[in-house]
């Protein structure tokens, strides 16, 4: 009885690959699509990009396709009504867009970037648009006394803190390990973790239960990227930070958590990449294209309204393009 069954299995499993088999043969041949996938309302941009390298830092203004940041489809409702949030890398990209939808949902907002004042200023206008205000302040966040400066100037202007974003960052790709120099190493790190451990430990004293803390991760933290050895090392530094410091402060009612986006438009990665690369940037996504920063704001969003998230901290929210990262 039992070889029978057996044998019937075996029976169905082969009629069935043969009629995949069938199937399979009669399908043409044609390459894997890589046309941009469009799951919202507005098509965003796909492959090819501009072939473009900029300076660094990297201006916004200097880019020939313009990054979207303003969300037109996104509906304030007051979700962060009466908060004040410092961003820092908000000049442009990721930051400029947080920006913007802080101030849609009724948070005033203090910028803090390097020197690219022109994009700066834009980023203040659109703010100033949405009908908040907007506090400039230049500097380094690699250097803890401006971070405690930097605070002290956000609360002589609005006299309290609710929101932390942690977003300024330093990229630039590397073929070997040989080609990463100690003092190059040292910038990613002191840029990308010191800067965030400095504004962290600055803002502390300020924040009170229902703040929140969210700092800019990446995919690349959490699998690495064989050319970008130093910045992966930071991001999966920042995720672990992320972690601990939310168990850190949980008891005193602010919460922690981190957005790991795939690539983005922005001005980081023209400036990291060659003209000839940046062309098929975030093709390799499952989307086939980089993200707009307009697509990763109303993450930072959702993470700082108590109204959203207030049981949410310590997650590390993966906004990658691709399925199951």
């Amino acid at each position: 009885m039992s070889d029978n069954l057996n044998q019937s299995a075996g029976n169905l499993q082969r009629s069935i690959q043969q009629e995949q088999d069938g199937r399979d043969a009669a399908k043409p041949d044609s390459p894997e699509s890589k046309e941009a996938v469009q799951t919202g309302q507005r098509s965003q941009p796909g492959t090819p990009l501009p072939a473009q390298h900029l300076d660094k830092p990297g201006s916004e203004a200097q880019m020939q396709l313009k990054p979207r940041f303003l969300a037109p489809d996104y509906c304030g409702s007051g979700k962060l009504a009466g908060m004040v949030a410092i961003i820092t890398g908000g000049d442009s990209g990721i930051g400029r867009a947080v920006a913007v939808l802080y101030a849609r949902e009724g948070a005033d907002v203090a910028i803090i970037y390097l020197n690219e004042h022109e994009d700066a200023n834009e980023t203040k206008r659109y703010v100033e648009a949405e009908g908040q205000s907007c506090l400039l302040i230049p500097g380094d966040v690699r250097e803890q006394r401006f971070c405690q400066e930097a605070v002290s100037q956000v609360m002589a202007k609005f006299n309290h803190i609710d929101v932390l974003v942690n977003n300024a960052a330093f990229q630039e790709h590397a073929e070997s390990l040989l080609d990463l120099s100690e003092e190059r190493f040292d910038l990613t790190m002191k840029t990308n973790v010191y800067g965030y451990f400095h504004m962290a430990k600055a803002v502390l004293p300020h924040l009170k239960k229902g703040a929140s803390i969210i700092n800019t991760g990446s995919v690349t933290g959490l699998k690495g990227s064989k050319n970008l050895l130093d910045y992966s090392t930071t991001k999966g530094a920042i995720h672990a930070f992320t972690m601990a410091l939310a168990g850190n402060l949980l008891e005193k009612g602010i919460r922690v958590n981190a957005v790991a986006p795939g690539p983005v438009w922005t001005p980081l990665n023209p400036a990291d990449k060659s003209a000839e690369d940046i062309t098929t940037f975030g093709q390799d996504t499952d989307m086939h294209r980089p993200a707009q920063p307009e697509e990763l704001s109303p993450a930072y969003v959702f993470l700082a309204s108590p109204a959203c998230s207030s049981y949410i901290t310590g997650i590390v929210l993966p906004v990658t393009g691709s399925v199951g990262e």
